[in-house]
């Protein structure tokens, strides 16, 4: 059975996506929400490296993934420096909650995690029902421009008590018709050369067209949507390499 998520995959995001890192992300979705004043909800929050700057700017942000581990290590970044945002357990496609949010973001691709279309498209839903009048939706996704079927790619992480963390990645299935990827990850940890920890990862990650996004939000309901290429605001992307990033508008 592979894991999602779990311990060691956590612990790698938590190094490789530290707080304080942004991609020019941070910087766009401080200038865009500093006006909001209303809550705002992070789908796939992961350890906090968006949720905790928006904290500390004094917006009201609450959080939730699928990861119990992520959500561990999200608690303990934020409470070291001083914040309680509510966190907790969910998924995007079926989340329930009673407050109407005035915006919903879903930064740097955690959206492409749902592979499955009809999952995605539920999550969308699922954003539009709780997003008050007048709220809007950021999604970040990027394009999948290669396919090395089954090649080995490793990494390191060194952790702060000197362990060494490595992972292999492998693209194992490439579903061209129904527009995702699977690969599978192996985690290992080696203490003193020694290995002390493992764990596999099943990794599936869609991909959209940059109009067909458009088209599928627009039949959820959404209005006034903007796409902007790399944060930079109505910037409509030119290569495949670029961020994308959709704001769209509830009208109820």
């Amino acid at each position: 059975m592979l894991a999602y998520y779990s311990n060691l995959s956590s612990e790698v995001y938590d190094l490789d996506k530290y707080i304080g890192l942004s991609f020019g992300d941070v910087e766009y979705y401080s200038e865009r929400l500093a006006t909001c004043n209303g809550p705002i909800l992070e789908p796939g929050v992961g350890t906090g490296r968006m949720l905790i700057p928006l904290l500390e700017q004094g917006l009201k942000v609450d959080g939730f993934d699928v990861s119990e581990e992520m959500l561990t290590i999200c608690r303990t970044n934020c409470e070291s420096r001083g914040l309680q945002p509510h966190l907790f357990i969910g998924n995007m496609e079926s989340v329930s909650l009673d407050t109407k949010y005035e915006v919903i973001i879903v930064p740097t691709g955690t959206f492409l995690l749902l592979h499955n279309r009809e999952d995605s498209i539920k999550a969308l839903k699922n954003f539009y029902h709780h997003l008050a009048n007048g709220g809007k939706l950021y999604i970040d996704l990027f394009l999948q421009t290669e396919f090395p079927i089954d090649k080995v790619s490793t990494r390191t992480w060194e952790t702060k008590d000197g362990d060494l963390i490595t992972l292999e990645s492998k693209m194992v299935e490439v579903d061209f018709m129904n527009q995702y990827t699977i690969s599978h990850h192996r985690y290992e940890k080696w203490r003193n050369g020694q290995l002390i920890q493992s764990e596999l990862e099943r990794f599936p990650l869609r991909w959209y067209g940059v109009e067909e996004f458009k088209l599928i939000l627009e039949q959820v309901g959404f209005q006034d949507i903007i796409i902007s290429a790399d944060y930079q605001h109505g910037q409509y992307p030119t290569k495949s390499t670029k961020m994308i990033t959709f704001e769209a508008v509830v009208k109820k």
